[in-house]
């Protein structure tokens, strides 16, 4: 069964609008949330994030992130298969920075220091040396995460 080029336009738009919501999210955190749980008591910035690390996870940001990253792939995919075709350089483009820019650099830097910081009591000495670096590592990666994802979503508007 062939896909339909309405289907294609279809599954291009999702792709913008998935890239384009998980850069919003990780903008917002770049931008003012990170700078906010800064401005706390260590222990409280602590909580804070433990407590929003524990809560992304769920049904509809993870849609959102990982159903993304699934359709980056098959575009990945696609725009190798058919070259040829118009857009296929913006459509691997979008792919390697979404599936590398945001989805891997997740995986191998934010993941393990949301894990490190789960880790430790908010209120111990070891809580209020790690939150430090992990204020300045974190946020460093989150701005990779949400350049990627924006760069990714402004390559797939092209594509379409």
């Amino acid at each position: 069964m062939a896909i339909t080029n309405d289907a294609l336009f279809v599954l291009k738009l999702f792709t913008v609008l998935g890239c384009g919501l998980v850069a919003g999210v990780f903008f917002a955190f770049s931008t003012f949330v990170m700078s906010a749980l800064a401005r706390l008591q260590p222990s409280q910035g602590i909580a804070a994030m433990q407590a929003i690390n524990i809560t992304v996870i769920n049904p509809l940001f993870m849609a959102a992130f990982l159903g993304t990253a699934a359709v980056c792939f098959f575009w990945a995919i696609v725009s190798l298969l058919k070259w040829q075709q118009p857009g296929a350089a913006f459509l691997l483009i979008g792919s390697l920075l979404y599936l590398i820019g945001t989805f891997l650099v997740t995986i191998a830097f934010n993941v393990p220091l949301n894990d490190a910081l789960a880790a430790v009591e908010p209120t111990s000495s070891d809580g209020a040396a790690l939150w430090t670096r992990y204020l300045t590592n974190w946020t460093a990666w989150n701005h990779v995460r949400t350049v990627a994802a924006l760069a990714a979503a402004a390559a797939f508007t092209l594509a379409l």
